[in-house]
């Protein structure tokens, strides 16, 4: 897909905007994603040092990951093509700013194919994470995201895989019976298979290094790192030196 074209889909950023005004909400519609966002953090911090690291959130969404990278040293530069969305996030980082001095996320409204051509090599670590499941063109992401790197740098995605374990579970569970998300919130046919994630690195000059589950347990409202990768999992890759 040709980036200029817009790699997005006005209905699925629409959907999330949609959102925006309860994202900060830990009991509200992204009640999931506030319990996942400790375990996403943690893997990160294994693998890669955050402080006073250049790191870009693409996909932020609310905020929510920027902001915990933020408090963990790192110098954050987050991007997201939803308007709603990026002014809660910048409201709510005014309010972090004044609260802890010294700490603030950079929020910009463009697509990362645009970022990678005006700052290629800019940073140390790259996380995208729950977005190239909503995206028509994951491949261009995954290039965008490895031209931003460092050599040496890391992305950091997480996804869905694409089992019937995730159908019945983030799908039908989350969205249809627990309501733990809105219904419309995935597309099956729109998950990513590990093997095919793995490709897709590749193809962008990546090493992939790890490939872990996320396991979410509604009934204790946490989520914690897990061999099993047929939902929800998280994958780590390098660029060479």
């Amino acid at each position: 897909m040709n980036a200029e074209a817009g790699n997005y889909s006005q209905a699925e950023l629409d959907k999330f905007d949609d959102l925006a005004q309860r994202w900060w909400d830990p009991d509200g519609p992204q009640k999931a994603l506030h319990a996942l966002n400790p375990a996403r953090l943690g893997y990160v911090a294994e693998r890669t040092t955050l402080r006073d690291a250049r790191v870009l959130d693409v996909g932020c969404g609310g905020g929510l990951l920027s902001e915990a990278l933020a408090k963990s040293g790192a110098q954050v530069t987050a991007i997201d093509l939803a308007p709603n969305l990026l002014k809660v996030a910048r409201l709510h980082g005014l309010e972090l700013s004044q609260q802890q001095p010294g700490i603030k996320v950079e929020y910009r409204q463009m697509p990362v194919e645009a970022l990678a051509g005006e700052a290629p090599a800019s940073f140390d670590a790259v996380t995208c994470m729950e977005m190239l499941e909503h995206v028509p063109d994951p491949a261009s992401i995954v290039r965008a995201c490895a031209t931003l790197l460092k050599p040496g740098g890391r992305l950091f995605l997480s996804t869905l895989n694409r089992t019937p374990a995730a159908f019945a579970l983030a799908i039908v569970g989350a969205e249809y019976v627990a309501r733990l998300l809105p219904k419309g919130t995935h597309q099956y046919r729109d998950f990513i298979k590990p093997s095919e994630l793995a490709r897709l690195l590749r193809d962008a000059g990546l090493e992939l290094e790890d490939v872990s589950g996320l396991m979410y347990q509604p009934w204790r409202n946490r989520a914690r790192i897990v061999r099993r990768t047929d939902v929800n999992y998280l994958a780590c890759a390098r660029k060479p030196e």
